[in-house]
C-alpha cells in the first residue's frame, strides 16, 4: 500500500480525530454499538467462566504521541537516511500549472467561509415577516380533536426550525411562512398514513403555534481593525493582506502537498526492514484509539472489535493487526521519508523553531494546548514535517 496524500499535522489529525471521537461517546450509533461490545465481552466471559482483560495490552494506559520523537521532531535513534534511498534529484519535482493558481476570488470565498463564518453572531428579527429558507424560533402544542398528543408539545421550550428543510411534516413549515414575530396562529396538517404512530397515522391535527423571533446570522465586515483585532493575538495578522497571504500559501499548500508527496514517493525506495521502533509506535497510536475505547466502556478490546464499533468487525485484536499491518508499513514509510529529506536539508524542529514556525502553518501562533495534549516532541515532528514539504513546495516546477 502507499500512502499518495500528506496533510498538515496528518499524526496531530488522527490524534485529535481520536479525541474528538472519544468525546462523543455514549451518544447515537456509538451507545448502540457500545452495547454490543459489553454484550460479547459479557458472552466471553460465561463462556470461558474467566473474566478476559486486556492486560497484554496495560501499557497503552501510558502511552505518550511524543515518546517515539526526539527534541528535534525525529525518530528517536533513528537515522531515516538507512531506510530511504533518497535519489539526488529527489527535489526536482514537477505538477501540474493549475495546482499553482489561487485565484483572488478563491482566496475571498475561503475567508468568507472558513474565518469569517467563525465569528458570525446571531441576531433576534422580529419586525418582517418570516419567509422561505429563514430559522424561526417557534413553540407549538399540536391537538387533535381538541386534546393534546404526546411529542406534540416544545414545552415552552423554543425550537429553531428552518422553514423549507422538511423538518416537520408536510404543510407544517409552509403556513409558518408570512407571519410575524409575536404572532399565535394555528398550523393544521395531516399525518400520513404511514407515519409509524398508529395513534396519529391519517390524523388531522391542529398546532398552536407561537413564531418568537426570526434568527439571522451576521457575518463581520472584513477591515484592518477587524483583523488585528481578532487575529492579532492567535495568528499574528495585523490586515487583510497579511490574512489573505496567510489564506493563499494555506490554500496553496493543501493544493499542493498531495501531488509533491506522490512524486517524491516515486522517485524512492525503501529497506525491506523498517525500524521497529517506528512500527511499533504506529501500530500503538492504532491500538491506543481501541483501549481507550474499550476502557471507556467497560470491555475488551477483543469485544470491542468483534461488535463492529470500529467501523469493520474482528475477531480479536490480531485479526485486527493482520489487517492493519500494510497501513502500519505505509505510515511508517511517510515518516522516514520526511525525516530523510530533513536529514537531507539540515532541517530540525528545535523548541525556538516550534514556536516560530506553528502560526504559519496551524492557524495559532500559540502551540501549548496541542503540546499539552501530546507532547513537545510530537507537535515538533508535525511541524517539521511541515516546514519540509513547504519548502518541497517552494522550488516545484510547473507544467
Amino acid at each position: 500500500m502507499k500512502l499518495t496524500h500528506i496533510h498538515r499535522l496528518t499524526a496531530l489529525g488522527l490524534a485529535v480525530g481520536m479525541t474528538a471521537a472519544l468525546t462523543a461517546c455514549g451518544k447515537g450509533k456509538d451507545e448502540a454499538a457500545a452495547s454490543t461490545a459489553e454484550t460479547a465481552a459479557t458472552s466471553d466471559t460465561a463462556a470461558t467462566g474467566e473474566t478476559a482483560d486486556d492486560s497484554a495490552y496495560a501499557y497503552l494506559a501510558d502511552f505518550s504521541f511524543s515518546d517515539a520523537f526526539d527534541e528535534n521532531g525525529y525518530l528517536k535513534g533513528v537515522t531515516a537516511a538507512d531506510y530511504v534511498n533518497l535519489p539526488d534529484d529527489y527535489a526536482d519535482i514537477t505538477i501540474s500549472a493549475d495546482l499553482g493558481q489561487v485565484s483572488e476570488d478563491d482566496i475571498t470565498n475561503y475567508i468568507n467561509t472558513n474565518v469569517l463564518a467563525s465569528f458570525a453572531t446571531d441576531t433576534q428579527v422580529t419586525d418582517r415577516a418570516a419567509a422561505d429558507g429563514d430559522t424561526v424560533n417557534i413553540d407549538y402544542v399540536g391537538r387533535i380533536d381538541g386534546v393534546a398528543f404526546d411529542g406534540g408539545d416544545s414545552q415552552g421550550n423554543g425550537y429553531d426550525l428552518t422553514l423549507g428543510s422538511g423538518t416537520f411534516i408536510d404543510g407544517f413549515e409552509d403556513q409558518i411562512v408570512g407571519h410575524t414575530p409575536g404572532e399565535t396562529f394555528d398550523v393544521t396538517v395531516t399525518f400520513p398514513e404511514n407515519y409509524g404512530n398508529a395513534d396519529l397515522s391519517g390524523k388531522e391535527a391542529v398546532f398552536e403555534t407561537t413564531l418568537h423571533y426570526i434568527k439571522e446570522s451576521v457575518t463581520p465586515e472584513l477591515t484592518d481593525d477587524w483583523v488585528k483585532e481578532n487575529l492579532s493575538a492567535t495568528m499574528n495578522l495585523n490586515n487583510i493582506d497579511e490574512l489573505k497571504a496567510f489564506v493563499k500559501s494555506t490554500m496553496l499548500y493543501d493544493n499542493q502537498s498531495s501531488e509533491v508527496y506522490s512524486a517524491l514517493h516515486d522517485k524512492v525506495s525503501y529497506t525491506d526492514e523498517l525500524p521497529q521502533i517506528a512500527l511499533d509506535y504506529y501500530r500503538d497510536v492504532l491500538l491506543y484509539r481501541i483501549y481507550t475505547y474499550a476502557q471507556n466502556y467497560g470491555t475488551t478490546m477483543d469485544a470491542l472489535l468483534a461488535s463492529g464499533m470500529m467501523g469493520s468487525s474482528y475477531d480479536n485484536v490480531d485479526a485486527y493487526l493482520k489487517d492493519a499491518h500494510d497501513s502500519i508499513r505505509s505510515i511508517t514509510q511517510q515518516a522516514l521519508l520526511m525525516q530523510a529529506v530533513a536529514e537531507k536539508m539540515g532541517f530540525r524542529c528545535d523548541t525556538a523553531t516550534m514556536n516560530a514556525d506553528f502560526g504559519r502553518y496551524y492557524g495559532t501562533t500559540d502551540p501549548t494546548q496541542y503540546v499539552t495534549a501530546y507532547g513537545e516532541n510530537y507537535v515538533k515532528m508535525n511541524v517539521l514535517q511541515s516546514d519540509v514539504m513547504q519548502n518541497l513546495i517552494d522550488n516545484v516546477k510547473y507544467e
